[in-house]
């Protein structure tokens, strides 16, 4: 007899897997399917092409495969792309009795890194039998059961799936017993013999029986256990059940000693045949026993062992109740134990890293790692969401089911950000939810991005002149923001010529330090500024650089010695200055002038004049003024005086330390009677000629007359073209004077359109000194020939700085009109702050920079005088190489003071009357003196 079932779960289930199977179809992962157990390199699928790639290219891009778990039952051959079958596959080994059974592969390509799914099926084929777990079973059965009496046997179980797994039940033909084949609620079959024919233990005590399982695969499977019944003779009645199944749902993790179920079953016989014990049947399997307990007399079932739903998640427990009579009889039922899934694991997670470390110029959506999640639980309890902390610069992709990929968001900067720490948390969708955390350190790999940075654009240094050779002036620093090589900064000279010269003949730079040294002594006088640049470029590929600018200013030592200039028509032996002198010329007149010039600059270059003292600790009748260098009579010469007087001149600069230089002057005193004689060179030269001498005194009486001449129309000329002159209404107030600035080794002037443009407050406001000559000193009639102009009014190219600093009284000086005349104080000039008490020059209240009228303010002062009857030589603007001279005048003579001195417009205008008459009398003066004056330039 046949008995098959096939319920509407199986059809339901088909339907399900049919349309899975559509919808993986349709995903765009590709789908294989293959029924298991075939052989080694059976064709699966052209792998490659169905995924769009191209066969040579599999090799270079690393195409390869993975499968958890699934070591190597799959493999793609390279050469063509084909997928085939590697080794064995048992679709029950690896899925079980499981509906659905595939293998997941991950295809990973580079360059660029890409990933596939691809999902290999694994069909089910009939190649395991139906198995009866016992060869085997025993049934007591009374005589005295009715007709339609059941007795359950244990069923056949078979590990394929779906129509190979659907069994069908006959037993052999008999006339006493009959199958019956029910399904439950779980769609499993229940098996039930029944007694068709009543039995007569007299009759047959024992009845062996065939029952046979076939499956419904193609072909047919069959396995088959005897049936060994004996027949007792005894009790009438058998314990009953309330129900022949019993389905109970229970929480896993349960405690033990949970109570399951209590059982009830009743006897209607009396006595010792009524008392029922209750047992597990022995069908039940071991596993069951290890995790429940049944009280036999009560009939409770209690938990025992632990209960875990991801293991097992249905028991099936068969109970007996025997009654205790001498032939006891049985009531049978089925405990159906279904547990209940919690959230009692915790979700797993495997990151596998595959772009570490990131560089700082990956581009967007760049791949760092891929993300793998799992949950053992079921439904919500196994659903897994992955979040990742913070969110940017990266976030996470959702792949494949539980496969996450993290990827790059947003741009990455090491400078800013030198690495990352990612917590990626996994949550179920339990309640409560449970958690895993990872955290991924992501290290951000350096490019050069940055190029090396000077704190400063400019750098200016100060360097003394005469440096030895080698000598450390400055260091340069750069700093690079970058790391490892594309922060090592070397350094170099950007290379340039200076003059004739190349740079890097004067500098040099270390490449690692940045130290730069000089490679020679630098002089001021030479090379004033230095200006050149420095590269630093790190060693980033491709190298990027950036320069900064040095200004080394040579500063100036006293290192050379003041010079003597030749006094043009003037000499003598050994370079020494020979001049005539007048015995009738009175105190204070000027016989000669020592010049000289320093090529330093500043008050290196500022040089004073002392007179050496005479041999024996005679007292000379010269002196020499401190700043200028002319040597004047400190009083009138007598008899008394040496014919021959030799004078000895030191020159000092101003120099730490000093430097000096000595000039001669060979002086020759002749009387004024004494017919006039030649100029100091040709005397020296004629001493013993008297015819000579008479000779060249009657041409040089000739010279002197027609210079007179020529000047005193000069004068007059020029006093009739200022009378004829309209007033100026400029700034300057009236007269044009020449602006003059003069130093120790010269002196020059501005010209009329400079003059009228700095005191009118053309261009920017400044304060602008203006020095006047006064007149030369009045003397008597010199027989002297005509000179040169004064050398001293050239101007020295090293000390042409600062002419055009604002100015201030600094201190009080004292003008003396000669000995035991009155004093008159005289402001010297500085750009320092005044003391209180000092001498000043201020503009009257309320006057702008550009106001034109000045206050002169004397305080008492300290003048430092040379000598009696001396005046300040000279007045120095300190920090400046100018300096300003003045020259001393005898008691008698008659000067416009307002011309000596003026700043901005005058205060005062000229007495024009009183001049005119003071110009008849000055000029026959003038006349005697000019060839003096001549001589003195």
């Amino acid at each position: 007899m046949v008995y098959s079932q096939r319920s509407p779960g199986s059809r339901r289930l088909l339907l399900l897997l049919l349309l899975l199977t559509a919808l993986e179809a349709g995903s765009g992962h590709v789908h294989y399917s293959i029924p298991e157990e075939v052989k080694h390199g059976t064709f699966v699928g052209r792998i490659a092409q169905d995924l769009g790639l191209e066969l040579v290219e599999l090799v270079p891009r690393l195409f390869r495969v993975s499968s958890k778990g699934y070591r190597d039952l799959l493999e793609v051959n390279l050469q063509n792309g084909i997928l085939f079958v590697n080794s064995r596959i048992d679709r029950e080994e690896l899925c079980g009795r499981n509906a659905e059974c595939s293998i997941h592969l991950e295809v990973i390509v580079d360059r660029p890194l890409q990933v596939f799914h691809v999902e290999v099926e694994v069909k089910d084929i009939n190649d395991n039998p139906p198995r009866f777990l016992r060869r085997e079973q025993r049934l007591f059965i009374l005589e005295s059961r009715i007709v339609d009496s059941r007795f359950p046997l244990e069923g056949a179980s078979d590990m394929d799936v779906g129509a190979n797994a659907e069994l069908k039940y006959k037993l052999n033909p008999n006339e006493y017993f009959d199958l019956d084949v029910k399904t439950n609620e779980e769609e499993t079959n229940i098996l039930e013999l029944v007694l068709k024919k009543a039995l007569d233990r007299e009759e047959t005590q024992e009845h062996l029986l065939l029952l046979t399982a076939v499956d419904g695969g193609k072909p047919e499977l069959t396995g088959t256990v005897q049936l060994l019944i004996s027949v007792l003779d005894a009790n009438d009645n058998a314990p009953k059940f309330d129900k022949s199944v019993y389905n109970i749902r229970l929480l896993e993790n349960a405690p033990n000693g949970t109570l399951v179920i209590k059982l009830n079953a009743s006897d209607a016989d009396d006595g010792i045949n009524k008392e029922i014990v209750y047992l597990f049947s022995n069908l039940v399997l071991d596993n069951v026993r290890s995790k429940f307990i049944i009280d036999s007399n009560s009939g409770e079932i209690t938990v025992k062992g632990e209960l875990d739903y991801e293991d097992c998640n249905l028991y099936e427990i068969n109970i007996d109740a025997v009654d205790r009579s001498s032939f006891p009889l049985t009531g049978h039922c089925k405990v159906i134990v279904k547990l209940l899934d919690e959230n009692d694991n915790t979700p797993e997670m495997v990151i596998t890293s595959i772009s570490l470390p990131v560089q700082e110029d990956a581009s967007l959506g760049t791949v760092i790692a891929l993300i793998s999640l799992s949950d053992r639980d079921s439904g919500p309890n196994g659903q897994v969401t992955c979040t990742l902390s913070p969110h940017v610069p990266f976030k996470l992709v959702s792949t494949f089911k539980n496969y996450y990929s993290l990827v790059l968001d947003s741009a990455l900067d090491r400078e800013s950000v030198s690495d990352y720490a990612l917590v990626v948390t996994a949550r179920d969708g339990g309640s409560p939810s449970l958690s895993a955390t990872a955290s991924v350190s992501v290290e951000v790999a350096d490019v050069n991005d940055n190029a090396p940075a000077f704190a400063q654009a400019e750098y200016t240094v100060f360097v003394k002149e005469n440096n030895p050779p080698g000598c450390h002036i400055f260091t340069v620093s750069a700093r690079d923001a970058d790391a490892q090589e594309n922060a090592l900064v070397s350094y170099s000279l950007v290379e340039r010529r200076v003059g004739e010269r190349a740079l890097s003949s004067y500098v040099s730079v270390h490449a690692e330090s940045g130290k730069v040294y000089a490679l020679q002594p630098l002089d001021h006088e030479e090379l004033e500024l230095l200006q050149f640049q420095v590269s630093a470029r790190d060693a980033g590929v491709p190298p990027l650089g950036s320069n900064v600018t040095l200004q080394v200013f040579v500063l100036d030592e006293n290192d050379n010695a003041p010079a003597l200039l030749p006094l043009p028509g003037a000499g003598g032996a050994g370079g020494a200055v020979s001049e005539l002198v007048w015995r009738s010329v009175g105190a204070g007149h000027v016989v000669a002038k020592v010049r000289a010039v320093d090529a330093d600059s500043g008050y290196n270059a500022w040089l004073s004049y002392e007179l050496q003292p005479a041999a024996g600790g005679a007292r000379s009748p010269f002196r020499v003024a401190l700043y200028t260098g002319e040597i004047s009579t400190t009083r009138s010469l007598d008899e008394a005086d040496s014919p021959r007087q030799r004078l000895l001149v030191l020159v000092r600069d101003h120099g730490e330390p000093a430097l000096t230089a000595t000039a001669t002057v060979l002086l020759s005193l002749v009387e004024s009677g004494q017919a006039p004689k030649a100029s100091s060179r040709v005397l020296a030269g004629a001493a013993g000629a008297e015819t000579a001498l008479v000779d060249v005194n009657v041409y040089l009486i000739i010279a002197i007359c027609a210079v007179s001449s020529l000047l005193v129309l000069t004068l007059l000329l020029y006093v009739a073209l200022r009378c004829s002159a309209p007033p100026s209404e400029g700034a300057c107030g009236p007269g044009k004077p020449t602006l003059v600035c003069s130093s120790a080794v010269g002196s020059w002037s501005y010209s009329q359109q400079r003059r009228q443009r700095v005191c009118s407050g053309e261009g920017p406001p400044k304060t602008d000194l203006m020095a006047f000559s006064p007149s030369l000193p009045q003397g008597p009639g010199s027989a002297d020939i005509p000179r040169q102009p004064n050398p001293d009014w050239r101007y020295s190219a090293s000390l042409r700085a600062g002419m055009h600093s604002s100015v201030h009284l600094e201190e009080a000086g004292i003008l003396r009109a000669g000995p035991g005349g009155p004093d008159q104080q005289w402001p010297t000039v500085s750009s320092a702050t005044p003391e209180p008490e000092a001498g000043e020059v201020s503009p009257p209240v309320g006057a702008g920079v550009n106001s034109n009228s000045w206050t002169f303010k004397y305080g008492p002062g300290n003048p430092k005088q040379s000598g009696p009857g001396e005046l300040p030589d000279k007045f120095i603007i300190p920090g400046s190489p100018a300096i300003i001279s003045i020259r001393q005048e005898p008691t008698n003579s008659q000067i416009d003071k307002s011309d000596f001195i003026t700043f901005g417009k005058k205060e005062e205008t000229k007495k024009k009357k009183k001049k005119k008459k003071g110009n008849k009398t000055q000029e026959k003066k003038e006349k005697g003196n000019s060839t003096t004056d001549n001589s003195d330039q």
